[in-house]
């Protein structure tokens, strides 16, 4: 086993602590900075318009220091009239310069109100909806699928199982990294930030009431850890690692995992045999590549199979699964099918269809 010491994998975990957050999708709208800058533009606005105003009937107005208003003068009285200091050192005295307060200024000092007050109530009002949106979202998730790493492998686990028919809303990223979990936003899946090594950053993806999870970090130790804590958490869930080194795979089996996955090894296997049969590497790629072409599914014996051996049924059947073993479609051990038994088959996926491993269309008894 070719794992760090104990002081290695806590210094890994303390260069990927960071805050823990949960970043849900979001609907394409206009970025914060430019709704602040829009607003701050048209403030400023109101200020320039309202200034220009008392200095062009700048007559009709009296400074207590020096009896006449400039243009600097007409600023001020324009700054503290729309921020309602009103300090009265500068008053209008004039009948049109009143006029002008009453239906001109005063309802420009009620937009300046409105742009300065309603800029802080949707920023609070913001913070209040994410606040209920996530709530409400942690109360309905449960059977979710929770992804811990969103690399090359991480990505091609959701694609694969979201070709099934699993919806982007029921899968939970979990990542180190901020702009990784921005970027799973992004294309819809909801997001927690944090060391998936740590108990309370599981909790935060609703690990205990996930149906499965999905484990594609960078490094086995990592792995490993995040196996352990997983399955702490969930003991019911089915749990799929990935491994760089095969050495490693009983470890990660021995720590809770249902399956482990080797990735170099598999890669290397799938190069390999493109090298003797290119043929055959195409269909490979083919079978694991979800949601088109052929595709290998797992589903339920139905009645009208009970009893009939494996080539009598009308899928291409390469396994049964009774119980905890999994039998070859040549295995005597077979025999007939059971209602209990489910059967791995190869089906054709047309363009545009899903099939789902439970819920394929099946022939009517």
């Amino acid at each position: 086993m070719k794992l760090p010491g104990h002081d290695a994998i806590a210094r890994q975990a303390d260069e990927h602590l960071v805050t823990h957050r949960v970043n849900l999708p979001k609907k394409v709208v206009e970025r914060p900075i430019l709704q602040v800058g829009k607003r701050l533009a048209i403030a400023l606005l109101v200020l320039v318009v309202t200034a220009l105003i008392v200095w062009v009937d700048h007559d009709g107005y009296n400074d207590n220091s020096d009896g006449s208003v400039d243009l600097l003068d007409a600023f001020y009285y324009a700054t503290v009239t729309l921020s309602t200091t009103g300090y009265g050192d500068i008053t209008p005295v004039s009948d049109a310069a009143r006029i002008t307060n009453i239906f001109v200024i005063t309802p420009l000092r009620v937009l300046f109100l409105i742009i300065l007050v309603g800029t802080t109530l949707e920023v609070l009002t913001e913070r209040t909806r994410e606040e209920w949106r996530l709530n409400r979202w942690r109360a309905a998730l449960r059977d979710h699928t929770v992804v811990v790493g969103f690399g090359t492998k991480g990505r091609s686990a959701i694609e694969t199982v979201c070709a099934t028919g699993l919806k982007k809303q029921q899968v939970v990223v979990v990542d180190p990294s901020s702009e990784v979990v921005e970027a799973a936003a992004a294309e819809g899946y909801a997001g927690v930030v944090g060391d998936a090594t740590r108990s309370d950053v599981l909790m935060r993806a609703e690990v205990r009431k996930a149906r499965q999870i999905i484990i594609a970090t960078q490094r086995d130790d990592t792995a490993v850890l995040v196996t352990l804590t997983a399955r702490q958490l969930n003991r019911a869930a089915k749990i799929v690692a990935a491994v760089r080194e095969e050495e490693n795979a009983p470890l990660l089996k021995q720590s809770g995992a249902d399956a482990v996955i080797t990735s170099a090894s598999a890669a290397g296997r799938l190069l390999g045999l493109s090298v003797l049969s290119p043929a055959a590497g195409m269909v490979m790629e083919d079978l694991i590549q979800q949601g088109s072409g052929l595709d290998i599914v797992e589903r339920t014996v139905i009645k009208a199979e009970v009893g009939k051996g494996v080539r009598e049924t009308d899928d291409l059947v390469v396994s049964v699964v009774r119980g905890h073993r999994v039998l070859g479609y040549d295995d005597p051990a077979v025999g007939t099918l059971q209602l209990t038994d489910r059967l791995i088959t190869i089906v054709r996926i047309t363009p545009g269809t899903q099939v789902a491993p439970d819920t394929r269309p099946l022939p009517q008894d």
